[in-house]
């Protein structure tokens, strides 16, 4: 059984993950019924169209989670954790359109929860709708949250403290949560900042760094026992596989090429099964098959480690929240954290990638990169600066790997970028290392059995 079924009438099929999520229709599809002849729901690439229907849903969506919560019985909570004292929502509690950046993600809801004392708590809900997990894997990733959360609160690293939460579905309230501290100030817009606002964050990132640097483990994956420091298989809708109904996370493992294989041969696994990459599936099974391959240009294993890192998974900078004069208040949004590599753990975040080279196949550091190299290295932390200047591969695999190849035209910057800074077929443009590609992998079995599902995949056209 896959995460979901279909949901079309009478339909048994896996639904393809990311491009049969439908939060329009709030279905999940699988790949014949993702066709414009079963679903006319627009696409996200036709704006115009998309987007008033999609913010419908959306105040649909939310809306019916918010008339789900029994906001008296969180409140009496809340107030209980206190000792009393009274506390009461600042805010209405109903969609608005204007402020969804302040209490929404893609993921969560935020319920502002305020003290007569002054102290403010958020309250932390999982969203749902058709991009969402099933609820055993939704529970799980967040008691991996609530897990990560507690073993910062021992860091000098700021970030929420964890208050109370229930992950029962039967709980007074309605919904699952988080409670947590609501942290001072707001969310990095790094694109506004100052050369000397950058320069000051820089230093405060490196710090945070090199504070997680004192905290290794002995395995690669998630925390996932909320009063421990125990690490788990990974807390990830991407790195998980349903088998026979039952959740199979990834991991935990005790080397980073047994989790780039494994997290590859998912993905492989995936594609075969109609599950991933439905439109483009010769493409996804030959790019992915390529960077089985690639393994040991991607993890050398002079680059091996038995020690890992607690690595924040969306580092974009929306994650960290500053002052007025760029101080950084607390590092938020733990979800699908994991421990990692101390060349993946301590590489720069995505925050500081120079995007447009980065899209352009460029490999080079960026300034704000070797900024943050530079600090490592005036710290006394050379190899957090090494992991910085040499950290290209890692994030061309860590972006190529399970990319969604609706974004064609950026795709193929970025996966020639890959094949540059590991050497292998770097000179090729897309058509000309497809067909030599599908010449090397002639004699796979899985490649002929998906060439004989759809024999239109073959076609070499660089852009589409």
């Amino acid at each position: 059984m896959a995460m979901w079924n279909c949901d079309f009438e009478n339909c048994s099929n896996p639904f393809v993950r990311t491009y049969g999520q439908c939060i329009i229709c709030d279905r999940h599809l699988c790949a014949q019924h993702l066709s414009s002849k079963y679903h006319s729901c627009p696409s996200w690439e036709d704006e115009r169209l998309y987007d008033p229907i999609a913010q419908k849903a959306e105040q649909k969506e939310i809306t019916r989670l918010l008339n789900k919560i029994n906001i008296p019985a969180l409140l009496a909570q809340a107030s209980h954790l206190r000792n009393g004292v009274p506390c009461s929502l600042p805010q209405p509690l109903q969609y608005d359109h204007a402020k969804r950046t302040s209490v929404m993600g893609g993921m969560n809801y935020h319920i502002e929860i305020q003290f007569e004392d002054g102290i403010s708590w958020l309250a932390r809900i999982r969203r749902f709708n058709a991009t969402s997990p099933p609820p055993d894997l939704r529970r799980y990733i967040m008691r991996s949250e609530v897990a990560t959360l507690q073993f910062l609160s021992k860091t000098n690293i700021p970030s929420p403290r964890v208050l109370d939460y229930n992950f029962e579905q039967a709980n007074p309230t309605g919904v699952e949560y988080i409670l947590m501290e609501k942290l001072p100030g707001k969310s990095l817009r790094w694109s506004l900042t100052s050369p000397e606002q950058r320069k000051k964050i820089i230093s405060q990132l490196a710090d945070i760094y090199i504070e997680l640097k004192a905290f290794p483990f002995d395995s690669m994956g998630s925390l996932d026992q909320p009063g421990t420091d125990h690490v788990g298989p990974f807390a990830r809708e991407s790195l998980t596989d349903y088998v026979d109904s039952q959740m199979r996370p990834l991991g935990p493992f005790i080397s980073r090429e047994e989790y780039v294989v494994s997290s590859i041969q998912l993905t492989l696994d995936l594609i075969i099964r109609g599950e991933a990459y439905a439109d483009r599936a010769i493409d996804a099974f030959l790019i992915h098959r390529f960077l089985l391959d690639a393994v040991s240009h991607i993890v050398p294993a002079k680059a091996e480690t038995t020690q890992f890192y607690l690595k924040h998974a969306d580092d974009k900078g929306d994650h960290i929240l500053v002052d007025d004069d760029s101080n950084i208040t607390g590092v938020v949004d733990w979800e699908w954290a994991h421990t990692d590599s101390k060349a993946a753990a301590f590489n720069s975040p995505i925050l500081l990638l120079p995007v447009a080279d980065f899209y352009d196949g460029i490999n080079h550091p960026g300034e704000d990169e070797l900024a943050l190299a530079q600090s490592f290295e005036d710290k006394g932390h050379l190899d957090l600066a090494e992991a910085v200047r040499n950290g290209r591969i890692l994030h061309r695999f860590e972006f190529c790997c399970g990319y969604d190849l609706a974004d064609w035209k950026g795709f193929l910057g970025l996966f020639q970028g890959l094949r540059k800074a590991i050497n292998v077929d770097g000179d090729l443009e897309w058509d000309a290392w497809k067909e030599k590609t599908l010449e090397t992998y002639k004699n796979d079995a899985l490649l002929n059995k998906l060439i004989k599902q759809d024999p239109a995949g073959l076609v070499l056209a660089e852009v589409s």
